[in-house]
């Protein structure tokens, strides 16, 4: 039977089928979580507190990617569900990284300063309704624009990383610019970002991917601030590098992410 899909939930009232209109509790307590998160780090950027700002906002991201899944697991999936991520997501991952990035480093900046900072709340917002209302997507395996939890990431990373360097935001103010409006454009763009949607849990693997699992944490352990936000700023880039790639090969920079009947449901 064809499972409710809360990262699609338009297609289900088009197809004239109606997901769960319950309210279940294990999935929403993720959201919830990640919602206060997202609050926390607005709060903690007020008391000019970066680092704990940038860690509620890495820690929402992480409880964001976990309750779709946590759904999906115990069938619990509901509109309800659906529509509380979304605004949980805008909150997280809109209006806290616009705050603290403009709290931490652009407030000195005047006009130039909360503009920028509204062309990444503005993109999130926009990157979160185009993702809500496409019904289809060709290819599940990639992201149409970068993600607003990865976008969030990136503003949360250099926070992080410039604080243990001990580096206030006011003395790289133009790079905190710059990180929020390539954020906010990246988010609303058309190019694609792997979703590592088609990644099975379940399978077996082979030995040297554990090896490789076990050596990554110890890396991140060795300097979380550094390696996370290398790890962000790869991700974000990646979407530019693969268009590139493909256009040196002659293909489309963008493929449609419009549906395809070609591709099974």
């Amino acid at each position: 039977m064809e499972m409710y899909d809360p990262e699609q939930p338009n297609k289900w009232l088009l197809k004239g089928k109606l997901p769960k209109r319950g309210i279940y509790l294990l999935p929403n307590l993720f959201t919830t979580a990640a919602l206060f998160a997202g609050f926390y780090a607005i709060v903690q950027a007020m008391n000019g507190r970066f680092e704990y700002a940038a860690v509620g906002i890495l820690v929402a991201m992480v409880l964001d990617g976990l309750d779709g899944r946590v759904a999906r697991l115990t069938h619990t999936q509901s509109a309800f569900g659906a529509e509380y991520d979304s605004l949980s997501d805008m909150v997280s991952f809109g209006a806290a990284p616009a705050l603290v990035s403009y709290v931490w480093a652009l407030q000195s900046m005047g006009r130039l300063g909360w503009i920028a900072a509204f062309v990444y709340c503005a993109g999130a917002a926009l990157r979160l309704a185009r993702f809500n209302t496409m019904l289809e997507v060709a290819d599940k395996r990639f992201f149409q624009g970068l993600p607003s939890p990865a976008a969030a990431a990136l503003i949360a990373g250099l926070v992080w990383v410039m604080n243990d360097y001990e580096i206030r935001g006011g003395d790289v103010r133009w790079l905190a610019w710059f990180v929020t409006v390539f954020a906010g454009l990246s988010m609303v763009n058309n190019l694609r970002y792997y979703s590592f949607k088609d990644i099975n849990l379940r399978k077996s693997v082979p030995f040297v991917f554990m090896l490789l699992l076990v050596l990554s944490f110890v890396l991140i352990s060795v300097d979380p601030p550094t390696v996370l936000f290398s790890v962000f700023v790869a991700y974000a880039l990646s979407g530019y590098i693969m268009a590139l790639w493909e256009h040196r090969k002659g293909k489309p920079l963008v493929r449609a992410a419009s549906r395809d009947k070609s591709v099974p449901e």
